[in-house]
């Protein structure tokens, strides 16, 4: 029986931002201080402190299932708590 070994790799969190924004992928964020609610969107721009700007974003709130259309957003220090 041969044994299987994964790799594991370290991703930096500015370079999965970067990768997000690349794929124009709609991503979900958690906010720190309101737990029953989420932002999620689109990144359209970012920089060194995490800042982001999410485009065709929408707040859900998941208590009361539903969502509020916010369009354009700039979330300051969005991934401050982000595990590395």
């Amino acid at each position: 029986m041969a044994s299987t070994k994964v790799q594991r790799i370290m991703t930096q969190p500015i370079n999965l931002i970067f990768r997000f924004l690349q794929s124009k992928a709609r991503i979900q964020i958690w906010l720190f201080e309101q737990k029953d609610a989420r932002i999620e969107g689109r990144i359209i721009g970012f920089d060194e402190y995490m800042n982001l700007v999410l485009d065709d974003a929408e707040e859900v709130n998941v208590k009361k299932n539903s969502r509020k259309q916010l369009d354009f957003i700039i979330l300051r220090e969005a991934v401050d708590n982000m595990p590395s």
